[in-house]
């Protein structure tokens, strides 16, 4: 069996300032950096095999923060990118709460079809490349909202968003 800590990336400069990150490489902030240092500490104990993070920037700072202790190496897949969010991207999160109609999106805006097509093959990547191992996968919010709709066959508006630099484990 492989588990997998799923974990999303420490606060950014964009999150603290309500700014739609989509795949921009973001920075973690200085809120950011200790969240991950925290989780660091907590998972150093763990008997972790490998460490996965999104190909964007702010993940794999956080995912590097975390294997430090394990003196481990992070491998990167564009598969747990965040979602695309086209033209929202970079755009005052407050200022899109209206738009609640997907309808009424830019049409290029990653679908949720898509981007759980993409949860669904990190899942089996991730069990196949990993198979037997503890793997530590640092990705987004809604990326790993979209892997636990999967995961669980759940809507993805069935499941509580994850906070920064929290984790929750899967078993594949």
């Amino acid at each position: 069996m492989t588990i997998l800590y799923l974990v999303r990336h420490g606060e950014t400069v964009d999150n603290a300032n309500h700014i739609m990150q989509g795949q921009t490489p973001g920075e973690l902030n200085e809120k950011g950096v200790q969240q991950a240092k925290e989780l660091a500490e907590q998972l150093k104990d763990e008997p972790i095999d490998a460490f996965v993070s999104s190909d964007l920037r702010r993940s794999i700072h956080t995912c590097e923060l975390i294997a430090a202790p394990h003196g481990q190496v992070v491998a990167t897949t564009p598969l747990l990118r965040e979602r695309d969010w086209g033209s929202f991207t970079g755009k005052y999160i407050p200022e899109l709460a209206n738009l609640n109609d997907p309808s009424q999106w830019p049409d290029d805006i990653e679908s949720l079809d898509a981007l759980k097509a993409r949860a669904k093959e990190f899942l089996a990547w991730v069990g196949q490349e990993y198979a037997g191992k503890r793997v530590v996968a640092v990705g987004h919010g809604i990326i790993n909202k979209a892997i636990q709709s999967v995961y669980y066959d759940k809507p993805m508006n069935e499941l509580r968003p994850m906070g920064n630099a929290e984790v929750r484990m899967i078993e594949l």
